[in-house]
């Protein structure tokens, strides 16, 4: 009896984590959708839109100097993505006043890389501005650290003026599934 008790506790706490990833996740957008991502030097001004609050992601990727690729990095909030980075980028998007939540995620045909998601809620207020620094860090040429940090708005500009301007070419769902 014992034994069948711990096995009911094991499996409610399993579950308990599931729906908790899964309701964490839920700042991203489905899996499927995938973005192909242009940068370019022209950083466009961008200002608060009326009644709404203006952020930027910019994608820092800290990579090893014999590494050739870029990484995409897909932006969600509050369920949908609005766009991707590529590399030392960024991109700005409005939204409404209010409690949202922020999603980044690898975007990659690897298994192993496009696990790597970072979230970060916020207070939106209309007529503010703010900064999200999407990192990625490499340790060794097979494990990365991924992370999603609200910056000052000082830092914010300054890895704006630093960084490419993403446009996202497309946003199309993907024919076949990931690789692992």
């Amino acid at each position: 009896m014992g034994m069948v008790l711990a096995m009911v506790c094991l499996a409610s706490a399993a579950a308990e984590d599931r729906a908790a990833v899964v309701r964490a996740l839920s700042a991203c957008g489905p899996d499927e959708v995938r973005f192909e991502v242009q940068t370019r030097a022209t950083r466009p001004v961008a200002e608060p839109v009326a009644d709404k609050a203006l952020v930027y992601v910019i994608e820092v990727f800290n990579k090893a100097s014999n590494e050739l690729g870029e990484p995409t990095v897909r932006v969600g909030l509050d369920g949908a993505w609005v766009g991707a980075t590529k590399g030392d980028s960024y991109f700005s998007f409005s939204v409404s006043a209010g409690e949202h939540h922020l999603c980044t995620e690898w975007q990659s045909q690897f298994k192993r890389l496009s696990k790597n998601v970072a979230l970060a809620n916020f207070a939106a207020e209309a007529g503010k501005t703010y900064y999200f620094r999407a990192r990625i860090t490499e340790e060794t040429s097979l494990a990365f650290t991924f992370d999603l940090d609200p910056v000052n708005e000082d830092e914010g500009k300054l890895l704006v003026a630093s960084s490419a301007f993403s446009t996202k070419k497309s946003g199309t769902r993907s024919k076949s599934p990931k690789v692992p």
